[in-house]
């Protein structure tokens, strides 16, 4: 599989990358519902066999457990990884909720358990999860900054930074990544987060291309109405109407497109936003091996212009 170089760093990172949100398991308001462990390692595994070289997760998925499954799965296999993780988000005593805490004594202390947690001996990308809260995030850059030059950090990153935020701490350090949500259900990431970074070298991982698994194709209404009460999604308002007939109805509107090109509908999410140059990487979940061997193949295809003036069409018939 091809790789793109990530900003002004060293690291080159395939086009798709595997993201382990679901595999830190439910029992918390953020979880996709219960998880098998061994099912995770699998997959994770699977993923490098089929040419993936980097994993993204964060301390935050299942209270950690995400990052120890990754641990275990990349055991006598770091040199075939890229490992991108996160900080500043912490749960409440109670595992009730989260909430953001970006001082440098806490960086310190959550990197350290990174660390412990994936058992290797420098992480590749740091990334604060996400902004909150907003006063402090020029004190958890810095600290950042600091984990860089002392060797626990290679590169820094961010996720769900505004361009004001990017400005902020890129005057601290300079930002390797970012780390936005995009898809075709959240187009307004082409706005003015991709110019900026392709202006200031900084590369972009994707996350949620598939929109959580709604531009698949494998959701029904009655499957949604039956999500688990410890799947997140069951509150999140893509599923929800008056958004959820409007987004089935792209995805039927999509099926045609990806069936005269002979693929299947993950496909199709993936390559719409891969076919940004600005974008150096989708990041694609999988529970089980077969997920990952169904997403891919996606890095390979490049969606012609006919394709893509079909899919805008589509997509401002959806606004309508």
């Amino acid at each position: 599989m091809e790789t793109r170089k990530l900003g002004y760093s060293d690291l080159c990172l395939t086009p798709i990358g595997l993201g382990t949100w679901a595999i830190g398991g439910g029992n918390n308001p953020y979880g996709w519902g219960a998880q098998d462990d061994d099912d995770s390692i699998a997959a994770i595994r699977r993923a490098l066999d089929l040419g993936i070289n980097w994993i993204d997760t964060a301390a935050g998925y299942g209270h950690g457990h995400s990052e120890e499954i990754v641990g275990r799965a990349i055991s006598g296999r770091r040199d075939e990884v890229t490992i991108a993780t996160k900080c500043g988000i912490l749960w409440k005593e109670d595992g009730s909720d989260i909430y953001g805490h970006l001082n440098a004594e806490s960086i310190r202390r959550e990197v350290e358990d990174s660390l412990r947690r994936l058992n290797v001996d420098v992480i590749d990308l740091y990334q604060i999860h996400w902004p909150l809260p907003d006063e402090d995030i020029e004190e958890g850059w810095g600290t950042i900054a600091d984990l860089i030059r002392e060797g626990k950090v290679r590169y820094g990153g961010v996720s769900n930074f505004s361009v004001g935020q990017l400005k902020r701490v890129h005057a601290i350090h300079p930002v390797t990544s970012l780390q936005p949500p995009y898809s075709m259900l959240v187009p307004e990431t082409e706005e003015e987060l991709l110019p900026y970074c392709a202006a200031n070298n900084i590369g972009v991982v994707v996350y949620s291309p598939m929109q959580s698994g709604l531009l698949t194709g494998k959701f029904t209404r009655e499957r949604v109405a039956n999500f688990p009460d410890d799947d997140w999604r069951k509150g999140n308002p893509h599923f929800q109407e008056p958004q959820l007939s409007a987004n089935l109805a792209l995805v039927e509107g999509l099926r045609p497109i990806a069936e005269r090109s002979g693929r299947p509908l993950p496909h199709l999410a993936i390559a719409w936003v891969l076919r940004r140059s600005e974008v150096t990487s989708a990041i694609v979940g999988a529970r089980r091996p077969s997920q990952i061997d169904e997403t891919v193949a996606a890095a390979e295809w490049a969606l012609s212009a006919e394709d893509i003036a079909e899919i805008d069409e589509l997509l401002v018939r959806r606004e309508e």
